[in-house]
């Protein structure tokens, strides 16, 4: 009876990649009892996703992970291992947030997947790690020495262009994209191309460096104008045609290229959108999944109406100049999260407050000065840079999270108070015969 009881219990809960995953997935369920097993005793290259069941964008990649899954079976093993579940592998991996996708070449030293969420971002990065594992094993040296990758340095993260790709590629991507057109017997393209390919390995993860022979794939060529060599185009995240591109405007040395580059990657990552705290999934979501999450307590919304819509567009502003820390930004009303309000000692200096809270360290700062984007600004920049003073959050867990209606940035309506009837109520004074 009790072995029946377990057997109906498994069955209930299923497994937690299962219940991610499509039952018919390549992706291989990885936990406690057989990652030491299937992945760092095997010979086998492993990619693994560390995620969280509640994590949303953990769910936006299953698709995409799943695909990628399908098309490197039998190459390759794909894994997903419930890292919300199985937390001992956050600390173990240095996991800061969900999903993260490590690559298991060098048991010891697995690195960081940073590409694209995509099937064919995570199956191009697969022929790169195993084109470096090859010429590593070739030169009879341990995969990723500073020899092995000597060779390989010349364009391993440089992209090929082809006719048949470019548009699959670059513009049907979210990815942000520098294109050289070149010929191979051009003398300038021959001197880019180093710099062209330490740049294209400095930018890893952020923008995409490609080449297309303009001499062989004259199509793309023509509707890109190509008139000289090197000829280099640049074009921004959500570019859908050739109107799109915008001509590259700076250097030829890599430190031009990648300056270029990331200034261009800057101005191309969309602000981060400030979520209201509304229940655990959006509160873990907007936390838990970053370094640092930027929470701000706003008064409550019949103390300042509509206005408060002031208040979380500063917030925005804030996001934008600083997207490139990958914060989380979250807001709540007065009184709606009072455990989190507590846990952050929020509310002692008034309404509107603001704090930053590090999940992995359970440890909080709290702004002092004035809620004024400039006092903001100050108190965040000073903390991007390790200055700060925090305190552990109370209890070391993270508070409770009430679920509550989202506001609907309209004005708060005052209960409204029913006519009395003052007729018949005897009001303390003297009487009418009294008088």
């Amino acid at each position: 009876m009790y072995l029946l009881v377990c057997v109906l219990l498994a069955a209930i809960a299923g497994s937690s990649v299962q219940a991610l995953f499509p039952a018919n997935s390549d992706v291989i369920e990885l936990t406690d009892d057989n990652f030491n097993k299937k992945v760092l005793q095997s010979d086998d290259i492993w990619i693994v996703e560390f995620f969280a069941p509640w994590c949303g964008h953990c769910q936006k990649l299953v698709p995409e992970y799943a695909k990628a899954a399908k098309g490197l079976k039998g190459i390759v093993k794909v894994g997903a291992i419930d890292a919300d579940k199985y937390n001992s592998f956050t600390g173990r991996y240095g996991v800061q947030g969900f999903p993260t996708i490590k690559i298991f070449v060098d048991k010891n030293k697995p690195t960081d997947y940073s590409g694209s969420r995509t099937a064919d971002g995570i199956i191009e990065e697969v022929y790169r790690v195993i084109k470096n594992k090859v010429q590593a094993q070739i030169q009879g040296v341990p995969y990723g020495s500073a020899k092995s990758s000597k060779k390989s340095s010349s364009g391993d993260d440089v992209v090929e262009l082809t006719d048949a790709n470019f548009d699959r590629l670059v513009l049907n991507s979210d990815d942000i994209w520098l294109v050289e057109f070149f010929a191979p017997w051009c003398g300038h393209c021959k001197n880019l191309a180093p710099h062209w390919a330490a740049a294209a390995s400095n930018l890893r993860g952020k923008v995409k460096l490609g080449t297309l022979d303009a001499t062989v794939h004259s199509s793309k060529a023509q509707e890109y104008q190509i008139r000289g060599y090197p000829t280099i185009k640049f074009f921004p995240s959500g570019t859908s045609s050739s109107s799109g591109a915008e001509e590259y405007t700076g250097g030829r040395t890599s430190n031009d290229i990648i300056s270029w580059a990331l200034q261009k990657h800057q101005e191309n990552v969309p602000p981060p959108e400030v979520f209201e705290v509304i229940n655990e999934d959006t509160f873990k979501s907007g936390c838990s999944e970053y370094a640092l999450c930027v929470i701000t307590v706003l008064p409550h919304i019949l103390d300042c109406q509509s206005s408060c819509n002031e208040y979380i567009k500063m917030l925005r502003s804030l996001g934008d100049k600083f997207k490139q820390k990958l914060w989380g930004w979250l807001w709540s009303e007065a009184g709606n999260q009072s455990e989190l309000e507590s846990s952050l000692e929020i509310g002692g200096f008034g309404y509107p407050a603001l704090a930053v809270l590090n999940v992995k360290k359970m440890k909080y700062t709290i702004l002092r000065g004035s809620f004024s984007k400039d006092s903001i600004n100050e108190f965040l920049r000073d903390l991007s840079y390790g200055r700060g003073r925090t305190a552990p959050v109370r209890g070391a867990e993270l508070p409770k999270i009430n679920t509550i209606e989202p506001w609907d940035g309209k004005d708060g309506e005052l209960p409204q108070v029913e006519d009395i009837d003052l007729s018949d109520v005897e009001l303390d004074g003297p009487s009418k015969e009294e008088l």
